[in-house]
């Protein structure tokens, strides 16, 4: 069995825990150059919990649809995620264009990765549906 998920890893115009702000369009090149993002635990580079099906910019944010692996983690995170007791996004990123300002604003980034994560930056980065599927 594998978990489905959706969520946004990134919403647009609310400052987050470390006073940035993410402008809507900051993703579009990136997403345009981008291969294949992975799905992470925790930002940890050698974590992948499985693979993310879609990705893009709407009027909120950086939407994320993914499936967890069947490996043991994928399972756990899974289970977590099915009970409630995890629902925090986030992603990697490289600066490619802010300004400076009260908060720091984020006009064009270069997306890393995305990961689910206990306790987000950006505290609306939320996993909102949760499905398991065969």
């Amino acid at each position: 069995m594998s978990v489905r998920f959706a969520g946004y890893a990134a919403v647009f115009d609310r400052p987050d825990g470390g006073g940035d702000i993410i402008r809507k369009g900051a993703f579009l090149d990136s997403l345009k150059r981008a291969g294949e993002v992975p799905l992470l635990w925790q930002h940890k580079a050698g974590r992948v919990l499985g693979r993310i099906e879609h990705l893009s910019e709407d009027k909120r944010g950086l939407r994320v649809i993914a499936r967890l692996d069947g490996g043991a983690e994928g399972r756990r995170v899974g289970a977590l995620l099915q009970d409630g007791k995890l629902d925090g996004l986030s992603f990697g990123y490289r600066v490619r264009e802010a300004r400076s300002g009260p908060c720091r604003e984020l006009v064009e980034l270069d997306l890393v990765e995305v990961s689910l994560v206990a306790k987000p930056m950006q505290r609306l980065a939320r996993v909102h549906a949760v499905d398991a599927a065969l």
